[in-house]
């Protein structure tokens, strides 16, 4: 089974760092090849290469990722124009305008119907330096970060300690998701993106610490330190029903779960490969090929890993002879057909 493409949205108000952080993308990329939709109409630059009012074009960069602009009517197009079968794609980056509505956008990939693509996430992008001043002139600031998957609190050092703590914390306060407070849009693409050789894979292996530190060793040796991973292992089943309360309850700080699920005789004995970003989640079912186990990888911030494993810990079935049949009818939802 080969992996879908990770489409995530990349929403901010006009100079938060929006296209800095995606620049940082393009340029420490580890090998990902990555579409850029932008979702603008006026005069765009992408190191140094402009796209200007042109919509609906594709350009190569230098690195094998592609560039194009598109509005809104054209993303859902563009987005079946990148992504396909054997396409040459590890994940697409959709730049929303500085007026965007990010529900729009998010709307957008969640209802589209190819198959290739996965929902990749919202990433909110706030200027540290300006954010009170944002919230003032745009009070729906406060509804994009709560509605963002991850927050990248930007240009943390154009703010002195007193005020970096203030304003992370509250970024924090209103966040129901991840939150990240970086300089200069530099993010790990980690957080963000699966390893290119894991689209080939059914693995769930992300980029170790070590691989980050190696690589950025000489031009960003701190970038490894900017998100977590844990794995957990369980070679019984898990319970349906304690899973999907697991899933509901939405833990501060995850950003990103994949792996495959056991669910045992509850689940007819297949495969659930997990899939999610923030509160969204799903599962496409398969047959075992090998040992049968959970395996899960989570990705984000801030974890707190001791009770993350505690509380996965208590999905396993106490009783996997038992069919849950009302906690697979509520995992229903999340299953793709």
């Amino acid at each position: 089974m080969t992996a879908r493409i990770p489409v995530v949205v990349l929403a901010g108000y006009l100079g938060s760092g929006k296209t800095t952080l995606l620049n940082h993308l393009l340029r420490n990329d580890d090998g990902r090849r990555i579409g850029v939709l932008v979702n603008d109409f006026g005069s765009i630059g992408i190191d140094a290469m402009n796209v200007a009012g042109q919509v609906d074009v594709a350009m190569s960069l230098e690195n094998g990722c592609l560039c194009c602009a598109v509005d809104s009517d054209g993303v859902d197009r563009m987005l079946d124009r990148l992504a396909y079968p054997g396409a040459p794609l590890d994940a697409i980056v959709i730049e929303a305008s500085g007026i965007a509505e990010p529900r729009q956008l998010v709307r957008l990939v969640l209802s589209s119907q190819n198959p290739v693509i996965e929902y990749g996430g919202l990433v909110e992008v706030v200027d540290a330096a300006e954010f009170d001043d944002t919230r003032a002139k745009h009070p729906e600031l406060d509804d994009h970060v709560r509605l963002a998957d991850l927050v990248v609190v930007n240009k943390i050092d154009r703010v002195g300690d007193a005020d970096r703590e203030q304003v992370v914390g509250a970024v924090r306060e209103i966040a129901d998701g991840a939150v990240l407070a970086v300089e200069r849009g530099r993010i790990a693409p980690g957080i963000l993106f699966d390893d290119p050789g894991v689209r080939d894979s059914a693995g769930a292996r992300q980029l170790s610490f070590a691989d980050l530190e190696e690589h950025d060793h000489d031009h960003e040796r701190h970038m490894h330190t900017a998100y977590e991973s844990m794995e957990f292992i369980a070679d019984r089943p898990l319970n349906p029903s304690a899973f999907v309360r697991f899933l509901n309850e939405r833990s501060r700080g995850v950003y990103r779960m994949k792996g495959p699920v056991d669910f045992g005789p509850s689940g007819d004995d297949q495969r659930y490969m997990l899939h999610t970003v923030g509160v969204f989640a799903a599962f496409e079912k398969s047959r075992w090929k090998g040992s049968r186990a959970t395996n899960l990888v989570l990705i984000g911030t801030d974890l707190d890993t001791d009770d993350l494993h505690r509380r996965l810990q208590d999905c396993i079935d106490p009783d996997p002879g038992r069919i849950d049949e009302m906690g697979m009818l509520n995992l229903a939802r999340h299953i793709d057909a």
